[in-house]
């Protein structure tokens, strides 16, 4: 049986291992993989990735150094952006609502420090880090190495909370100096914002030294103005901007009017830098819009720079910025509209502009009662003064340019006057970020925007953008940190969590002057004589003229013309070349032409021209086929590689011009542009040669006389009759007797003679064509010389007609123009020409006067009316007349139809408007037209007049803004046409769609207030005559209501799934998502959609153009602007490092861009053919875990390959699907399990069979012993698995972090009197109720002057070193003078002297030196200090305890509570024995309860009655005592209350009402079960109180009671005493016994004794539980890399240095000493305490476990070395483990010590002297003298005959001083309370 368990569990184990072995792989991956990487430096774009956002970022004017302040850390980057050095700030231990130290505080949890404010410090070489924990208290770091932490402090209180906790609050900061006596201090100004835990300072001066009263960081000014009232939320402020100029800071911000209107308004504030109080506080409202508006309300960045020479003029001329001078500096700020994102827009304000504003301000405050020009323009901000009433004269103005205490502060604009600012440029997206830089006298701005783009603007009158900074973004906004570097070359961004460094320009990237100045970058230039794009700076020859021609001018050196202009291929000479443009050319400059291949030296005339020579024709490219020339570059270089300009040079062929028009060879030659001259002879085209004159040479330009064919005659020609052509031939002299042939491409590659007539007339006969594809056409004839086969020039051209096409009647054949001559030929019904139509056939001599068949209709639409009329009909046919004056009548169903002459249309159609019809008659019959000469035409189609029944509207409600398309059914509705019908709801328009048997129409927008509407009438109009209505058919509703969407963003290949919520969807019918971009539009339809939801997929956008985009959602007409929603980049991914994928892996991705648009829930991933889950997606990585089963390839190719099967690895967000690689998947191989198990089992089994064989052999009697002892064991085995198991589960359940669980509230820390007394007094014989603690003294009143004078005069005495050694010597001496009494003693003594303790520490410290010498000479060293044997002892102790005490609420405390609280939560989670005290959980095994005791968790609803209906959640245990319950209950309802404030358990009662009646609960009642003589206690399970049962708790009476140590349940305590034979869960032991001896053996479970020793695994369960909290009390009290207080390092010195001076004194003894002074002194004391040190109550089973504690502190303090065995206490073992690393951490605690600084005298008295100071007026230091004269008066002779021996005590007449007291206190005993 043992070897399968152990086989299954090893089997159960790998199977765990493997799994877990997936989890640790994705932990490792997504802790451990460091995010942050340096990209390597390229010689354009550099950066560097942080782990977190990177909130602030800063440089070092000096070394150009880069500071990141990112989330949790500080980043030192070099200037290219290699790190260099960083410093963790987070995450931190805190709480929102923590007061630092974080020691101190409650709940706290690890918590992102982001970076508030970063300033570079750079006279003292250091950076100013403020963070969001710790309230925003800020550190020193050094400049050269961040890592090194030069100043912290966080227990400096308040005055010190500079930044925000806030996530959303801006702070801004700028460096300063402050005077003070004659002295230049540092300091630093900042602006913060509003957060609900802040300092309550908007504007603060921060000092950056200790100086007498102030400390690092300390708020030096306090201005109530700026500092309180203007913090509250209502206002708003959002600060953004903070710099110094010319003696004055300036902060900018946005914040509302007057905290009543939400609105956002700019303004900038302005004080002097030497202003203490902030009188000069002055805000100035800016206005950023356009046409005088304040459309851009709210500032987002702003910079402060110089204008360009450029921009300062162009200001100054626009009249709004006053005089700008260059070297001045402006205020640049970007800024958007309030409710309006999408939008934002640069502006600019004069700092001399804005200064002379607020001295405008200033001045008509103080002299002018607030006016300007007769206008209030000055408001008292954030006050209810809002006039200025002060009336200092002009003159004197200058005075108080800075305020003054008697004048109003702070100042505000009024609207009115705030400085106004034109948009420079806007953009269709937020800006961010804005920094500007001034090149060649011009300005660029740097604007950053959400996108993580960077535009370039080149600032003239209005912005000019012109290029975006390089770099690839991710859609990260830009940081508003944007910055250049020192060599002002280089820009530096900032996106989310990426810096990067990329140059201001790329002029070099350009390549050619065309595509420089394309550039139009005010930093480029193209450099003439160097061949490059640069900066002008970088064109060595820029000076001179035209040798860098900037870029904005679009001007480069540019080859204007050639001599000649062009010249024959056959050719070749030198060709000037003029460049206006071109720079001077040196002695030393060569230039060069380039054709080609072909290379000339070029020279310069005096004209300023290069002549070349040109190519020989051999070197000319051919002509073209398509054109008559050859352009050749001709590139000018010079210094043989810089080109300085090119054009192209035209080489003419003459030969080739003929190609233009072929059928005019001479005219194309001679008209060209060339100089080609025609031989008509030779009939060729050639070059211009002077030399050939004659008849036969035509020369340029003469055409004139080109023998050409033309004027042809007529010049129409109808298709099918050959008609005679003639036409006109000139200049055919050359050409006499010769015989020429005409053609053209119809007559079918036919040519045919022309015939000579009269000079100069020439004729065709014609030819017969034919042509139907339209109604006429051109034809160009050609004229050949027959002989020769060459072409004549020929401008033949005649139009060919056809009459029949487009003339299908008859009417439409007269209908033709005349000029055709087309006729209609009956017999052949067709229109033709007119010798084409034989008279004889047609019966008349003249065709033209044929008379027209009759009217034909053909068709009639529509075909129905309505009765009234009044709609039109259109009658279709032919023969309907030629003109409209031809329709004589038209009739409808024998009604007139009035015939619409406009709209009719020759023989085809006519349209004529129908008349009602008497409904007598019939309402069907047909249309008859009568033409002119009385023809007639009927149709044989029929016309029905009948009315239109509408019947119902469907749907009955739509939205106000319409768009609903509603469908109305009834009968005949589809009488007229669509055109007829009209259909309004209501007065609104319902636009028709759809007409037939139903009519649809989409209603129109609803514009009257009243909503809902009534049912509204719907009327369908036809005509003009018919109306039908349908009432109360539809009702307008209000628009649906849009919420939220989710998610706000997508990637731009779209298809993520976006859900818009909100109600009244339910009325709209069309759902569309719109995304709509500069020039263009994407849309997709909701896919689903209920009253409240709307489901859309994004549609993809194309995104190539960097374009915004604006997404909306149209409900049928209404739309709606989805905002806040972005569009991002699609993420990029990496190639996939690991191929090979199994099935209990994990499977990682890696890329960028993951999270902006996407979550793991959306993403898919699939490998093959199987989806597979995406259970974590960060920024950068995903994991997938792997299918679950075998995948398949997708592909059939992929299938049939035999190789191992790589898979697609695929991820989809949305509709964007990428492939990131091929992978191999295998499966989980489980061999191994089925190898070992078999292997591991048969040679066992066969081992136990062996066995079982021999002893068989060996004696049937020991088998059957051995069967019997196997079966006895068998069972125990059983018992002990059972309760191992038990006790192991409850292990597991109870090892749970109880940080959780502790208290919300406040520590309840006693105040510094309750501490002393409870230290000093509570263990003294009369506990609480010590005179000490009480504080009374019966003293009667005529007797209480001359007490308090004596007793005053007995401190004074106690006061003399010399009388207070003797008292205590002589009291020593004393053999009844016990250890109780020194204690005592020494603590009344402590007390008295509490107001001088630097006394009391030189007393102690004199008596100290006489312990050690006595110790070391005469007693063994080592036991000194161990046990208060002496007075002094207890004084170190108490000493000590006064040191101690702000350390213990500052740092130990904490901790130590947290203990305590999570010892007594573990103890009371299981049953607590009120009885025998002892428990199921707890450290101490003399208190362990180790019976099983039955019970469940029941929770309780518990009502305190008088306290209002609240319900308080309570859980209690089914086997608590009523009194039990009761505790618990006032614990929870009353745990923001400290113990000695809560009503007592005695005095509340407990009620349950379970049903109409209740229940008083008692521990003891009538109903209390006895079990023989004894009685149980009452429970929750006595009474039958179920889960969730209410209970009411009520106040019986409230009495103050004195502190009871160890208080317990009075109810109880009075029942024990009425009856003895009391318990509650466990029965004493004896009377077990007693019970098993009367009835024999007891077979009753839960009368078997247990084994003990099984129940100690307890024991380690509340240890681990618990084992955080002790470890973190150890390191508390522990740890010397934490403030240490003063007092040990002193008092530690203290023993070095008199172990120095003893020779016997070695390190163990030394080490004793400090461990008996302060470990076993304080700590123990306090440990074994709480009460002492917090307002609690210990119950016996917390202190039982305390103790083990404290012992285990006390073992790790002592030197010798534990020698633990089987027989150690179990509280021994329980901590063996750990002792040896808390003996370390006592070790490492004392060597800190030793190194630390050493603690002067001085130092220790002025700390003691404050402590004196702060509290011992709260201490009863009356009563402590009266009670230390007592041992006076008790040893009163003693005490003067040791005065009387010591003459130092005579001189001082101390003996007759105590002789006076006593005489004033010799009634003392009366009035000392007992």
């Amino acid at each position: 049986m043992y070897v399968w368990v152990s086989i299954t569990s090893y089997a159960r184990l790998i199977r765990a291992g493997r799994e877990m072995a997936s989890w640790v792989s994705l932990l490792l991956f997504l802790f451990c993989q460091p995010v942050s990487q340096a990209q390597e430096e390229s010689s354009t774009i550099l950066e560097y990735i942080s782990k977190t956002s990177i909130d602030n970022v800063v440089q070092d004017p000096q070394t150009g150094l880069i500071y990141l302040g990112a989330v949790n850390a500080i980043y030192q980057l070099g200037p290219s952006l290699q790190w260099q050095a960083q410093f963790e700030t987070g995450p931190k231990e805190d709480a929102r609502t923590c007061t630092p130290p974080s020691s101190t505080c409650q709940d706290t949890k690890p918590m992102p420090n982001l970076n508030k404010l970063l300033l570079v410090h750079p006279s003292n070489g250091s950076l100013i880090v403020c963070g969001s924990r710790y309230r925003g208290i800020c550190s020193l770091l050094n400049l050269t190495n961040v890592a090194e932490q030069l100043y912290y402090s966080d227990n400096k209180g308040e005055r010190t909370y500079v930044a925000s906790i806030e996530d959303k609050v801006n702070v801004v900061g700028v460096m300063s100096t402050y005077l003070r006596e004659n002295r230049s201090f540092s300091v630093f100004l900042v602006g913060k914002g509003y957060g609900s835990l802040d300092s309550t300072k908007l504007i603060s001066t921060r000092i950056l030294q200790d100086f007498r009263d102030w400390v690092v960081f300390e708020s030096i000014i306090e201005a109530s103005t700026v500092q309180t009232t203007p913090f509250a939320p209502k206002y708003l402020h959002d600060f953004r901007h903070a710099f110094k100029e010319d003696g004055f800071v300036y902060f900018l911000f946005s914040r509302t009017l007057d905290g009543l209107d939400n609105k956002n308004l700019t303004f900038v504030s302005r004080l002097c830098e030497d202003d203490h109080h902030y009188y000069s506080h002055t805000e100035l409202q800016l206005n950023c819009g356009q046409n005088q508006n304040n459309k851009y309300n709210k500032v987002q960045a702003a910079y402060v720079a110089s204008p360009g020479k450029e921009l300062a003029r162009l200001m100054t001329e626009s009249g709004i910025y006053g005089k700008v001078v260059s070297w001045s500096k402006v205020l640049f700020v970007v800024a958007s509209p309030d409710d309006d994102v999408n939008e934002s827009a640069l502006c600019m304000y004069p700092l001399d502009f804005i200064n002379e504003r607020l001295v405008d301000l200033s001045s008509a405050c103080y002299s002018d009662s607030g006016k300007i020009s007769g206008f209030p323009a000055v408001d008292i901000a954030y006050s209810s003064k809002t006039e200025c009433t002060s009336t200092i004269p002009k003159d004197m103005l200058e005075k108080y340019k800075c305020g003054a205490d008697f004048l109003p502060s702070p100042l505000a604009s009024v609207p009115r006057f705030a400085l106004k600012a034109e948009a420079v440029w806007t953009h269709v997206d937020l800006l961010t970020a804005v920094a500007v830089a001034v090149e060649n006298d011009h300005t660029i701005a740097f604007l950053g925007n959400t996108q993580g783009e960077v535009h370039k603007v080149h600032l003239l009158e209005m912005g000019h953008w012109y290029s975006q900074a390089p770099g690839k973004t991710m859609g990260e906004k830009v940081n508003k940190n944007l910055f250049f570097d020192l060599s002002q070359s280089n820009l530096y961004i900032t996106t989310g969590k990426k810096i990067t460094k990329v140059p201001v320009q790329t002029c070099l990237q350009k390549k050619d002057c065309q595509s420089c100045v394309e550039l139009r970058d005010p930093y480029c230039g193209w450099c003439v004589l160097e061949g490059r794009c640069t900066r002008r700076s970088e064109c060595r020859r820029a000076e001179e003229k035209n040798g860098w021609l900037w870029s904005p001018r679009q001007q480069c050196v540019k080859i204007v013309s050639f001599y000649p202009p062009n010249l024959s291929c056959k050719k070749t000479q030198k060709v000037k070349i003029n460049i206006p443009s071109l720079p001077a050319i040196g002695l030393s400059d060569r230039l060069l032409c380039s054709i080609k291949s072909f290379k000339s030296e070029g020279t310069m005339s005096d004209s300023g021209q290069v002549s070349c020579n040109l190519p020989d024709p051999s070197l000319i490219p051919p002509t073209p086929e398509d054109q008559d020339f050859v352009a050749v570059a001709i590139r000018l270089f010079v210094n043989e590689s810089v080109e300085l300009a090119t054009r192209e040079f035209k080489f003419y062929n003459c030969a080739a011009t003929v190609r233009k028009s072929l059928n005019t060879p001479c005219m194309s030659c001679v008209a060209s542009s060339w100089d080609c001259q025609w031989n008509t002879q030779d009939h060729t085209c050639s070059d211009m040669d002077e030399s050939e004159k004659g008849p036969k040479i035509i020369k340029h330009r003469q055409g004139a006389r080109c023998p050409q064919f033309e004027n042809p005659d007529p010049v129409l020609i109808p298709v099918g009759y050959k008609t005679r052509i003639s036409f006109e031939g000139i200049n055919l002299d050359i050409y006499e007797g010769r015989v020429f042939t005409i053609g053209t491409e119809l007559m079918r590659n036919t040519e045919e003679e022309v015939k000579f007539e009269d000079s100069p007339f020439y004729t065709f006969s014609g030819f017969n064509f034919s042509y139907d594809k339209s109604p006429e056409t051109n034809v160009l004839f050609y004229v050949k010389d027959k002989e020769s086969g060459k072409k004549i020039d020929s401008t033949l051209n005649v139009t060919l007609y056809n009459c029949s096409m487009g003339r299908e009647d008859c009417s439409l054949c007269k209908n033709a123009d005349p000029m055709y001559r087309c006729v209609w030929c009956a017999k052949q019904r067709a229109c033709v020409y007119e010798k084409l139509c034989n008279p004889a056939q047609q019966g008349v001599e003249d065709a033209h006067n044929t008379e027209c068949p009759d009217p034909q209709i053909t068709d009639i639409i529509p075909r129905f009316g309505p009765m009234r009329g009044g709609i039109s009909i259109t009658i279709r046919g032919s023969n309907l007349g030629i003109h409209k004056e031809d329709i004589q009548s038209i009739s409808v169903v024998g009604e007139p139809c009035n015939h619409q002459k406009e709209k009719y249309s020759v023989s085809t159609s006519v349209v004529c408007e129908i008349g009602p019809v008497d409904p007598k008659n019939d309402n069907w019959g047909q249309v008859e037209v009568e033409v002119k000469g009385g023809k007639r035409g009927t149709s044989t189609i029929y016309f029905t007049y009948r009315n239109p029944i509408p019947e119902v509207v469907k749907p009955s409600k739509g939205p106000k803004d319409g768009g609903t398309l509603i469908t109305i059914s009834g009968r005949f509705l589809d009488t007229g046409s669509k055109e007829d019908v009209q259909v309004t709801v209501g007065e609104v328009d319902c636009t028709v769609e759809h007409f037939g048997a139903e009519i649809t129409c989409r209603t129109g927008e609803y514009r009257t207030d009243k909503l809902p509407t009534d049912p509204l009438t719907v009327t369908l109009r036809y005509g003009k005559s018919t109306t039908t209505t349908i009432p109360s058919a539809f009702q307008f509703l209000e628009n649906p209501i849009v919420l939220d969407h989710q998610p706000k963003a997508s990637f731009i290949c779209g298809g993520r799934n976006i859900v818009v919520t909100g109600s009244g969807f339910n009325l709209i019918q069309t759902a569309v998502l719109k995304v709509q971009g500069d020039n263009s539009i994407a849309f997709e339809n909701a896919h689903e959609k209920n009253d409240t939801v709307i489901q859309f997929r994004s549609p993809a956008v194309n995104n190539s153009l960097n374009q915004p985009f604006k997404t909306f959602i149209q409900l049928d007409n209404w739309k709606k602007d989805l905002k806040p929603f972005e569009y991002y980049p699609n993420p990029t991914f990496k190639n996939l490092t690991k191929k090979v994928i199994t099935e209990g892996g994990i499977i990682i991705v890696t890329g960028q861009g993951f999270s902006k648009a996407m979550t793991a829930r959306e993403a898919q991933g699939f490998v093959g053919d199987v989806s597979c889950l995406v259970n974590t997606l960060q920024d950068e990585k995903l994991f997938l875990d792997p299918p679950a089963t075998t995948p398949r390839a997708r592909s059939r190719r992929h299938r049939r390959d035999t190789r191992p099967e790589l898979l697609d690895l695929m991820i989809k967000f949305g509709r964007g699907e990428w492939v990131v690689g091929s992978v191999q998947y295998e499966k989980k191989n489980d061999l191994s399990l089925y190898i070992i198990v078999p292997a591991v089992i048969v040679p066992m089994l066969l081992i136990i069979a062996i066995s079982v064989y021999c002893y068989r052999r060996k004696s049937q009697q020991a088998e059957r012993e051995y069967e019997k002892v196997k079966h006895q064991l068998e069972n125990l085995e059983e018992s002990v698995r059972d309760r191992c198991k038990k006790e192991f589960t409850d292990l597991m359940i109870e090892m749970e972090d109880h940080t959780n669980e502790l208290s919300e509230g406040r520590i309840p820390f006693l105040d510094y009197k309750t501490y002393i007394e409870r230290v000093f007094f509570l263990p003294s014989k009369d506990g609480a109720n010590d005179v000490m603690i009480t504080g009374k003294l019966d003293i009667p009143e005529a007797r209480r002057a001359i007490v308090t004078q004596a007793l005053n005069q007995f401190s004074n005495l106690l006061n003399s070193k010399t009388f207070l050694i003797h008292f205590i010597r002589t009291l020593e001496r004393s053999p009844d003078f016990n250890a109780r009494a020194k204690v005592y003693f020494a603590s009344l003594l402590t007390v008295a002297l509490h107001g001088k303790l630097e006394y009391y520490t030189d007393i102690m410290r004199t008596l100290l030196l006489e312990l050690i010498e006595e110790y070391v000479h005469s007693k063994n060293p080592k036991l000194m200090l161990r046990r208060s044997e002496t007075v002094v002892e207890r004084m170190l102790c108490n000493w000590m305890s006064i040191c101690l005490y702000q350390f213990l609420k500052d740092s130990a405390g904490e901790p130590l509570y947290k203990l305590f609280r999570a010892i007594k939560h573990q103890i009371e989670k299981g049953p607590v024995d009120v009885r025998v005290k002892k428990a199921k959980y707890t450290l101490n095994d003399t208190s362990l309860l180790v019976d099983d005791v039955e019970y469940s968790v029941l929770s309780l609803e518990v009502l305190v009655q008088g306290e209002g209906p609240d319900v308080t959640p309570v859980k209690a245990l089914t086997c608590d005592t009523i009194s039990q319950v009761k505790d618990k209950i006032i614990e929870q309802v009353y745990r923001n209350l400290p113990y000695s404030q809560r009503p007592k358990v005695d005095n509340v009662t407990l009620e349950w009402r379970p049903g109409s009646t209740g229940q008083i609960l008692s521990d003891l009642d009538l109903t209390s079960q006895k079990e023989g003589r004894w009685k149980r206690i009452n429970t929750l399970a006595h009474y039958n109180v179920r889960d969730n049962a209410t209970l009411v708790l009520s106040k019986v009476f409230t009495v103050q009671q004195n502190y009871d140590q160890n208080q317990e349940n009075h109810e109880e305590r009075n029942a024990l005493l009425e009856d003895d034979k009391v318990f509650h869960l466990v029965r004493p032991a004896e009377e077990l016994d007693e019970i098993k001896s009367k009835r024999g053996s007891i077979k009753d479970k839960s009368m078997t004794k247990a084994i003990t020793e099984i129940y100690l695994t307890r024991l380690l369960s509340v240890k681990g539980t618990l084992q955080q909290f002790v470890d973190d009390f150890f390191r508390s009290v522990l740890c010397s890399g934490t403030v240490v207080p003063p007092a040990i390092k002193y008092f530690f010195d203290f023993l070095d240095e008199q172990a120095l001076k003893h020779n016997n004194v070695d390190e163990e003894t030394i080490h004793i000493w400090k461990t008996n002074s302060l470990p076993l002194r304080f700590w123990v004391n306090i440990l074994k305490n709480p009460h002492f040190t917090f307002d609690v109550h210990v119950s016996e089973v917390v202190d039982a476990s305390l103790s083990v504690i404290a012992q285990t502190f006390m073992d790790a303090c002592t030197k010798s070395e534990h020698k633990l065995s089987r027989d150690s206490p179990s509280n021994k073992l329980l901590y063996a483990k750990e002792i040896s690393t808390y003996k370390k951490m006592v070790d490492d605690y004392y060597k800190g010590i030793r190194q630390m600084v050493p603690v002067s005298d001085q130092d220790m008295n002025t700390h003691l002297a404050e402590v004196s100071r702060s509290h011992t007026d709260k201490l009863n230091t009356q009563v402590a003298l009266h009670q230390l004269y007592q041992y006076a008066s008790k040893y009163y002779d003693g005490i003067i005959a040791s005065l009387e021996e010591d003459p130092a005590a005579q001189s001082k007449q101390l003996t007759l001083r105590l002789q006076q007291i006593a005489a004033a206190l010799e009634n003392k005993d009366a009035y000392c309370q007992p």
